[in-house]
């Protein structure tokens, strides 16, 4: 992202901004959608991680970071959704109902797996989400769930073996 127009949204520049969210909204919403699956709640969060980004634009230090900073206020906005809605579930035996009848296209192999997403626990999608896609470690994720890094790692390994399931069986 150019400083020159980083520095015009700390200045709240409206032209700035738009051209900013113009740039970001499909990266951002991309993100969303991998840990929200009712469009509502993605455009909800995606809202609320822009109103944040450009509210707080003066706590950027260094414009070099900005997408990751961007990309990480989204992520929040959506764990944040998660709780708000509903206390994150987080199944921790292997016999949850799991069903995966839905049809495939001939998508991207990245379009499939996201899409493989939307068929696990809310738990272990974002747990997935956090460690496989964002690259946060297990203390990290235990940190922001409030559950331990144990059950972080277990759900990851759920989640992955969840996932070889559905793609052996969608022949992705």
């Amino acid at each position: 992202m150019e400083r020159e127009l980083l520095l015009e949204c700390q200045r709240n520049d409206r032209n700035a901004q738009r051209k900013v969210y113009e740039k970001m909204a499909g990266k951002l919403y991309s993100v969303c959608r991998r840990y929200l699956k009712n469009d509502e709640d993605i455009e909800e969060a995606l809202a609320d991680s822009f109103y944040k980004i450009f509210t707080k634009m003066n706590q950027l230090q260094n414009p070099d970071i900005f997408e990751s900073w961007a990309r990480k206020i989204a992520v929040n906005e959506c764990l944040q959704k998660l709780r708000t809605a509903r206390e994150l579930h987080i199944p921790l035996d292997e016999d949850h109902a799991f069903s995966a009848d839905f049809s495939t296209e001939n998508i991207s192999f990245e379009k499939d797996i996201l899409s493989l997403l939307n068929f696990l626990p809310e738990g272990c999608r974002a747990i997935f989400n956090l460690f496989a896609i964002e690259g946060y470690p297990h203390k990290e994720i235990a940190d922001m769930l409030s559950i331990s890094e144990g059950t972080s790692k277990s759900q990851l390994n759920f989640a992955r073996k969840r996932l070889q399931e559905l793609m052996v069986n969608q022949n992705i």
